[in-house]
């Protein structure tokens, strides 16, 4: 298969802790059924999981050198799982689990040949997966149940098999999602096949405390700082704050958020933003500023006409928003002042897919580093986030559609 890399920079990028560093390791690669005696180097080493028709990719994420093509026929979505290693693949019965391959151990960081593994969290047309706190919540479409185990428990899956999971039924199978707050309150969505009204709010033993149904097409949720959480509606987003909800009105009326985008140290949630009901595609223009304390929400649009889907929207180090355009450009936004700021060309200009599952540009953000992928040209960009400069590409052997990246 035809592959070229291109290096474009030797100099360490800074990043922050969790991040990676623009140097290869000097590591040997070994099968991971050996991890025992894995090859080792200091700084923890990401790695790059896609998506094509037909299989999936795992790469250096420095680098971004192949190291697995693996088979896995239809089409297939991908999520970290959240413990720095593994990725969790959704089949038809359920989640199973990628080892990419990378982790760290005793301080020191490990890396095996990645291995698609036998082993699957059960769930009927598997959804939403959600990391929150030191909890993997997956979320069954097929059926409404809830999954949760300890994250940090997949971490030894090789030696000791799936972690316990705790199953949280659901009245009826829907399209929904679920997030386990640090006190063991669960919140959860309310819906059937016929569709879905807003959240209830289950405690640590399980029994149902509080509901709110004024949230229609519930959608995707984030918890912002202090555990703030935000749900998406099509006409505005419902919050829940200590105890509490609020449902914050969009100014239009339809106007529906369907992902949140947050992190654990802003009081902002950006969503994304459609006005229209009767938009062909999923192209949008504008998103949401959702601020958790004053309960408010502000529309900002994406400038010079660009557009972007919910796969092109990440926070960065400092809790900016960095938003993919169609332009192909990465536009950096700051939500506190709803000001865009740089912008900087990484890849070609894009149209919107015909359907969502099609594929088109996506972008991930670990530390300092977001990466962007171009399926017209069968590429990845790994790009410092501070400069706009882009640090290495790779012409990759298939077209890529989705994309995941653990830290390793």
């Amino acid at each position: 298969m035809k592959k070229q890399l291109h290096s474009r920079r030797i100099a360490l990028v800074a990043v922050t802790a969790s991040a990676l560093l623009l140097t290869a390791c000097a590591t040997e690669t070994v099968p991971a059924q050996t991890a025992g005696a894995a090859a080792s180097a200091t700084d923890p080493a990401p790695r790059v999981s896609l998506t094509y028709d037909g299989g999936l990719l795992v790469l250096d994420g420095t680098t971004l050198e192949l190291e697995a093509d693996i088979a896995l026929p239809g089409f297939n979505r991908i999520n970290a799982a959240g413990d720095g290693r593994h990725v969790l693949v959704s089949t038809t019965d359920g989640f199973q689990v990628l080892d990419a391959g990378t982790w760290t151990a005793d301080g020191a960081s490990r890396t095996a040949e990645p291995e698609l593994t036998d082993l699957a969290f059960d769930a009927p047309t598997p959804g939403h997966v959600v990391r929150h706190g030191d909890k993997t919540i997956l979320f069954a479409d097929g059926t409404g149940d809830t999954t949760i185990f300890d994250t940090d428990a997949l971490l030894t899956a090789a030696d000791d098999g799936l972690p316990e999971t705790e199953v949280v039924p659901a009245p009826a199978a829907h399209h929904g999602v679920s997030i386990e707050l640090e006190d063991g309150t669960l919140l959860t969505t309310i819906g059937t096949s016929e569709g879905r009204s807003g959240v209830r709010v289950l405690d640590a033993s399980r029994t149902e405390v509080a509901r709110n149904e004024e949230c229609p097409s519930v959608h995707g949720e984030g918890a912002a700082k202090n555990e703030v959480a935000v749900f998406g509606c099509s006409d505005g987003v419902l919050v829940y704050d200590d105890g509490e909800f609020t449902k914050i009105q969009a100014p239009d009326a339809y106007g529906r958020t369907g992902n949140q985008y947050v992190t654990e140290t802003s009081s902002i949630a950006v969503g994304d933003y459609n006005s229209d009901p009767d938009r062909e595609g999923v192209l949008l223009e504008q998103l949401t500023l959702v601020d958790t304390v004053a309960k408010t929400m502000t529309i900002v649009t994406l400038p010079g006409g660009a557009g972007y889907t919910w796969r092109d929207v990440a926070r960065g180090p400092s809790d900016e928003a960095i938003i993919l355009g169609s332009d192909g450009a990465l536009h950096v936004l700051d939500p506190e002042t709803g000001e865009f700021g740089a912008s900087y060309p990484v890849i070609g200009a894009w149209e919107g897919p015909a359907e969502w599952q099609d594929a088109h540009p996506a972008l991930v953000v670990l530390g300092g580093i977001a990466y962007v992928t171009e399926p017209a040209t069968d590429s990845l960009f790994a790009v410092d986030v501070a400069t706009g400069e882009v640090v290495a590409s790779a012409e990759l052997p298939a077209t890529p559609n989705e994309i995941a990246v653990v830290t390793g």
